[in-house]
């Protein structure tokens, strides 16, 4: 396949309780009152995202990468929260998913799981293999992706401003 193919941020996805919107720069202050939560980021590499500064460099990243999304709640249109695709590969058939947060109103509920499916189903009809980097203390997110049936494949270093963060990298496979 071709990246012609492979739309990275289609028009949108959604299913009977979310929907996927490609993210746009209008979107940052209403994600932002989403994002503000300390707790979300607690046990993220990046635990001080709930700043508006640092939040700002990781919502412009978001734009930039042409692969985000705005997570809406169907019945409310209510600002979830964010998720994107990267790293597309079509040597290796492969794209990641990451760099998602949801407001904790909707943790541990369906909606994770429900974004994921959309992203999953929508990608497996372009790659053979997903990817997902999550950082080594996110025991939540780990816990998540194994729920998706992806493994544990590598462990890996990312350094986002001259800190080195050990994430996980697990693979689904079509």
């Amino acid at each position: 396949m071709t990246l012609s193919n492979f739309n990275l941020q289609p028009d949108f996805l959604e299913d009977q309780i979310v929907k996927l919107i490609p993210l746009e720069e209008n979107h940052f202050e209403e994600l932002y009152k989403a994002a503000s939560d300390p707790l979300i980021w607690e046990q993220h590499p990046m635990k001080d995202r709930y700043k508006k500064d640092v939040f700002k460099t990781f919502f412009e990243t978001a734009i930039d990468s042409k692969g985000s999304f705005l997570i809406l709640d169907k019945h409310t249109n209510e600002i979830m929260g964010t998720t994107r695709y990267y790293d597309y590969n079509p040597e290796k058939s492969s794209v990641a998913i990451g760099y998602t947060f949801l407001s904790r109103k909707y943790w541990g509920g369906p909606y994770n799981k429900s974004c994921k499916k959309l992203l999953i189903d929508y990608a497996f009809q372009y790659v053979d293999s997903i990817l997902f980097h999550i950082g080594a203390e996110n025991f939540r997110s780990q816990k998540a992706v194994l729920k998706l049936g992806a493994e544990k494949v590598n462990t890996m270093v990312f350094t986002n401003n001259g800190v080195s963060l050990p994430h996980f990298e697990y693979e689904l496979k079509k």
